[in-house]
């Protein structure tokens, strides 16, 4: 493998740090999750099964927003949120491509082996 396609792919993963980061919280990937079942979610919504409060939520979701994995919108009096799922796929192309690389470590070191 050459040298500049191996530092695009750190580039890449580097790019991603906060996202797995704030996705490695069991809250704010429970978050996600929820999230992920529709369009735009309340606070309300979102502290519902927790044992946490919801000002504590609210500082989960203010992580998730600043790694922009969710945005926040007003509409009235309430704040609701959506998952961002660029933010998501930018880090499926990360993990693609750690496993890409270990594929060709893996196919390289049977190659050997078997020579």
């Amino acid at each position: 493998m050459s040298r500049t396609r191996r530092e695009i792919t750190v580039r890449s993963v580097r790019r991603t740090e906060p996202l797995f980061a704030d996705l490695g919280d069991k809250t704010r990937l429970a978050l996600v999750v929820k999230l992920s079942r529709g369009t735009r979610f309340s606070i309300a919504y979102l502290t519902k099964g927790s044992a946490l409060s919801r000002q504590a939520i609210t500082k989960h979701l203010r992580v998730l927003r600043d790694a922009g994995l969710v945005r926040a919108a007003r509409r009235g009096r309430e704040t609701l949120f959506q998952l961002q799922p660029n933010r998501v796929d930018d880090a499926r192309r990360a993990l693609n491509n750690i496993s890409r690389q270990w594929d060709e470590a893996l196919a390289r070191l049977k190659s050997f082996v078997e020579e």
